[in-house]
């Protein structure tokens, strides 16, 4: 199991990913990390949640509502040109941590 500590940086760049796939909703996006991840990372309702209201406030992503069957609606959220441009950034910047963090990984520790 991954500590949210240190996947928090990357929870907008985990929805932004998934969001590019297609446009979804909070439950679907949750389940789709917990499959992808192999069950290694489960995002809270709360911190996914906070996520989407991060990234609408940032125009990363639109929300809209859908029509569900007996007449429910469902908020779906859909990325952004803003969010696209984002995602590509957060996408180099986790690329250099990640070769700045091998830097200090024992190989016979990985």
């Amino acid at each position: 199991m991954i500590s949210s500590d240190v996947i928090r940086g990357y929870n907008d760049t985990i929805i932004l990913y998934l969001l590019l796939e297609k446009e979804s909703y909070g439950y679907e996006i949750s389940k789709r990390i917990k499959e992808l991840s192999d069950e290694k990372y489960i995002i809270k309702e709360t911190t996914l949640y906070s996520a989407f209201n991060r990234l609408l406030k940032k125009g990363f992503i639109e929300s809209f509502h859908k029509e569900q069957t007996f007449g429910k609606k469902r908020t779906y959220y859909k990325i952004t040109e803003a969010g696209l441009r984002f995602y590509k950034e957060k996408c180099r910047e986790w690329e250099l941590t990640k070769d700045v963090i091998n830097q200090f990984i024992k190989e016979e520790f990985r």
